[in-house]
């Protein structure tokens, strides 16, 4: 009796196959990425350089401590109010900014629409936001924290922008930006947007048990 043999299986096709399930699979599947905020950490300063000394009434301090509780200017606040305290703080001009490049002496904010409070910040470039948080704080607290601040700014560089080139500041980068950041009209724009609410907003050291 003659003996059958078995027929051999062509792998090759087979693997051409997987091959292509692999790049499919490599396309089309969505990897997980780190989010946070894009935010430059102030350099440390030197021993010899002094600080500038800043008025009570210029910083806005926001504190979180252990708990998750926050508080503004020492008083227990909701995170979903910050944004309209930051706002206001910052837009109050209540006095004489820091004299700009150039200038010899700082002048009051005439595009300010705050209360013009004396006890509040003088000027958007010297309202001063101080955050500290304790070493236990959550960080999807701590960046709660940070969006609201940041949409504060966001909000009045909008309307400042709207108002002086019939555009918001979202716009108006994105227009930069689609020039090729190239357009020295734009970026004069956007610098003097910046240049009227800069974004000043310091981080502290974490308090609590290292």
């Amino acid at each position: 009796m003659a003996r059958r043999e078995n027929p051999e299986i062509n792998a090759g096709s087979m693997a051409d196959i997987a091959f292509l399930l692999l790049i499919f699979f490599l396309v089309t599947t969505t990897m997980d990425v780190d989010s946070g905020i894009s935010k430059k950490l102030a350099e440390k300063i030197p021993p010899n350089v002094k600080p500038p000394k800043i008025k009570d009434k210029n910083l806005f301090e926001v504190n979180i401590n252990r708990n998750n509780e926050l508080f503004v200017e020492n008083e227990v606040m909701d995170i979903k109010d910050l944004k309209d305290a930051a706002l206001k703080f910052i837009d109050n001009g209540g006095g004489i900014g820091s004299p700009k490049e150039g200038e010899s002496k700082g002048t009051p904010c005439d595009y300010c629409n705050g209360d013009k409070d004396p006890s509040s910040s003088d000027h958007p470039n010297k309202a001063v936001i101080s955050v500290q948080s304790d070493r236990a704080t959550e960080y999807g607290t701590y960046i709660a924290v940070q969006n609201q601040l940041l949409q504060a700014y966001a909000e009045l560089r909008n309307k400042l922008s709207q108002k002086r080139y019939n555009m918001s500041f979202t716009e108006l980068e994105e227009a930069f930006k689609d020039s090729g950041r190239k357009d020295e009209s734009l970026r004069k724009k956007v610098q003097d947007i910046k240049d009227s609410y800069p974004l000043i907003i310091t981080d502290l050291d974490p308090e609590g048990t290292k």
